[in-house]
């Protein structure tokens, strides 16, 4: 039998190979069809969502960086010490955007906000894909929208935008703005954003803004009926105004009231209870306290968007209502300013510049704190306090209120009487004009304007005059900032202290370039005196120490007084400088006083104990020198009924200091004011080159140092000055 190759090769491989399996192969069973069509589902769901993925890559990068600088756009606002709303001002494209923090809105908004917005916030990347899900089958199941997909973060990104679009492309460009924000932003921050942009009608933006518009209240403390309102009014804002449309706002509101009891943010109850809370249905304006201050502060500060003052909101209110309404009572035209500082630090509490902003009729608008007038008498308590710091007088001391001739200058009582012998308490009480004229006359018109210099006010005095006698009764001129820091200085014991306007500038210290007013000494038996003035009528005295003037022609009318931690200062006229007869500091200005401290206190706070030095006596025991006032009539010299004011150099003042570098090489001009010429000059007891018929000598010094300056009128009468050069 013959067999080829092949054969051959074929019957080796069988004898050599394992005896192959002849079981015919099994077929597979498919797989269920429901198990098919999810498989595909899965399929087909990873490829959508990875060509959405590559599509939101694309987009991402196609669309550029965030806007982040839209949002930077907010409102200027003016706040107190305590971050207090004052004022506040549009932006410039005339919205309310308030600045705020998460920290700074009520916990139980958020909480809503969350049940119904976006309750998984802070556990999606900016898209909730569940929540899409969701809206898509109750779209397919319903036919119709009952759910959103949109978050938080999406919303933020829309508001960036500041369009709103439907179409895919739209939502796709949303959607990766979103991703953007996750990517860059903490939670924290776009939560922030969105309290800031979130619309709610017309021209406001942002819960801050919201709240105030329409309840009158800062957000940190909402009721839940308001909290849900502001929660609903974002979905459609202009549709859902609770000023042009409070039904709707109000199905709105108990819509979100419904679905926070469904998530079990609020009890039922309560709920219940929130939607009979009543629909605002206009807005508020926004406050605008402290005006002049507020408005010269923004425009000094352009750049800033917060500005933080000292005031008080609280007081600021209180006082700009009691300006308004007693101002009203006292007739037209008037108008009132009033300043209130905290003289332990300086700081401004209050800041009312007239009776009313917008009144026109009593030129509201101009900052009567800042105005140069006359301060009839509220300067005699800083001449008597320079008499006894100089030891010629004492609150005791009996001086004469007889009509007294001083020169040219004749000066009366207000109410043109005299009243013979009284004690400086009395003159001073009762703001007698004579004595006060007679104890400048001794202490020196020049040196009681060197002390005002030297704590830090500049009074204004008429061109190319020198300080006169009149400043006894108000004859410079003086705003009521410059008159509140004499008596800050005043109410601290004689120590100055700078005011403060801002709350981030340093706390002001005492020192430096404001030196002693007065002793500590003098300032307590000024205000014993001033803690005694017989109150305006209705008043109760003995609890502020406070002085009053009138100014000439009745243009005027002052008040300031102090207790242990205020001074208050009040100012009542007319801007145009017009007379207003009758007005009076005493009946005009007083009650506003006294007024303004129960309003700003319920109980003054008790004055500085006595300082060492103090001498309580009566009259019979005081020293000799000190029981009767030593007046000009008593020199021998004095001739007649006419007395003649003593020589005094009113500049330099006495202990003051004089930078000879400022003044280059220009001589100092040595003035002196009263005697009898010819004046005789003398530095350092050596005899001055002047001209002996005028009251004023070039002085050029050639060195650093101290020197006494010297003068000497014809009747023999002399006054010195020290002073230092550097």
């Amino acid at each position: 039998m013959r067999f080829s190759f092949h054969t051959q090769r074929r019957a080796a491989e069988e004898a050599f190979s394992p005896t192959p399996d002849r079981t015919p192969p099994r077929r597979r069973t498919p797989l269920p069809r429901p198990l098919r069509l999810a498989a595909y589902a899965v399929a087909a769901v990873t490829l959508v969502v990875t060509a959405a993925a590559v599509s939101l890559e694309i987009a991402k990068k196609e669309i550029g960086p965030l806007p982040l600088a839209a949002a930077q756009a907010q409102s200027v606002t003016v706040l107190d010490r305590e971050n207090r709303l004052l004022r506040a001002f549009t932006t410039k494209d005339g919205r309310w955007r308030l600045p705020l923090d998460v920290s700074e809105v009520d916990p139980r908004y958020l909480q809503i906000l969350m049940a119904f917005e976006d309750k998984r916030f802070y556990a999606h990347g900016g898209v909730d894909y569940l929540a899409f899900l969701r809206a898509g089958y109750l779209l397919a199941r319903h036919g119709q929208i009952l759910s959103g997909g949109s978050t938080l973060t999406m919303q933020v990104a829309r508001l960036l935008e500041g369009k709103h679009e439907r179409t895919g492309a739209g939502k796709l460009r949303q959607i990766a703005r979103a991703l953007q924000l996750e990517e860059q932003l903490s939670k924290q921050e776009i939560l922030r954003l969105y309290l800031r942009l979130a619309p709610f009608g017309g021209n406001i933006e942002g819960v801050r803004a919201a709240s105030l518009a329409y309840f009158g209240k800062e957000p940190k403390h909402l009721s839940a009926g308001e909290a849900a309102l502001l929660v609903a009014l974002p979905q459609s804002p202009e549709r859902r105004r609770p000023d042009r449309n409070s039904e709707a706002a109000r199905k709105a509101r108990d819509r979100v009231l419904d679905r926070a009891v469904e998530e079990g943010v609020l009890p039922k109850a309560e709920a219940e209870r929130a939607k009979h809370e009543r629909i605002p249905k206009q807005r508020l304006e926004v406050l605008k306290l402290a005006p002049h201050l507020s408005e010269s502060e923004v425009a000094a500060y352009p750049a800033k968007t917060i500005h933080k003052l000292t005031l008080d909101r609280d007081i600021q209110l209180a006082i700009e209502k009691l300006a308004a309404e007693q101002t009203k009572l006292l007739g037209p035209k008037l108008s009132t300013a009033v300043l209130v500082v905290d003289h332990t630090t300086g700081d401004v509490l209050a800041h009312v510049g007239s009776a009313g902003y917008l009144d026109s009729d009593r030129l509201g608008a101009i900052d009567m704190t800042d105005a140069v007038r006359s301060p009839g008498s509220t300067l005699k308590p800083f001449i008597y306090g320079l008499a006894f710091e100089q030891g010629l007088a004492h609150p005791e001391t009996l001086i004469e209120d007889r009509p007294t001739r001083f020169g040219s200058y004749t000066p009366e009582n207000f109410d043109e009487a005299f009243y013979g012998t009284v004690s400086i308490r009395e003159a001073l009480g009762n703001s007698l004009n004579v004595p006060a004229v007679k104890v400048l006359a001794a202490v020196g018109p020049g040196r009681l304007m060197g002390r005002f210099r030297r704590a830090g006010i500049a009074p204004a005095l008429p061109a190319n005059a020198q300080p006169s006698l009149a400043i006894a009764l108000g004859g410079l001129g003086m705003t009521l900032k410059d008159l509140t820091s004499l008596y800050v200085g005043l109410a601290r014991g004689g120590e100055p202290i700078a005011l403060r306007w801002h709350a981030d500038d340093p706390a002001a210290t005492p020192g430096g370039p404001r030196r002693r007013l007065l002793s500590p000494v003098s300032s307590w038996y000024v205000t014993d005196i001033l803690r005694d003035a017989p109150p305006p009528p209705n008043a109760k005295g003995g609890t502020i120490a406070y002085k009053t003037g009138t100014s000439y022609g009745y243009r005027d009318a002052w008040a300031v007084g102090y207790d242990g931690r205020h001074v208050v200062a009040v100012w009542v006229g007319r801007p145009d400088g017009a007379s207003t007869p009758g007005l009076m500091g005493r009946f005009g200005a007083a009650p506003i006083l006294f007024d303004a401290f129960a309003r700003i206190t319920e109980r003054t706070a008790p004055f500085r104990s006595a300082p060492a030095g103090v001498v309580k006596a009566t009259g019979a025991s005081l020293p000799p020198p000190l029981k009767r006032f030593r007046e000009p009539s008593d020199d021998a010299i004095a001739t007649g009924p006419f007395r003649e004011p003593p020589v005094l150099i009113s500049f330099p003042p006495d202990r003051s200091e004089l930078d000879l570098e400022e003044r280059e090489a220009e001589p100092l001009i040595i003035k002196a004011e009263g005697g009898a010429l010819p004046l005789t000059w003398m530095i350092d007891g050596n005899p001055m080159t002047s001209d002996p018929l005028r009251r004023e000598v070039e002085w050029q010094p050639d060195g650093r140092g101290f020197a006494k300056l010297t003068v000497i009128d014809a009747k023999g009468r002399v006054d010195r000055v020290t002073v230092r050069l550097r």
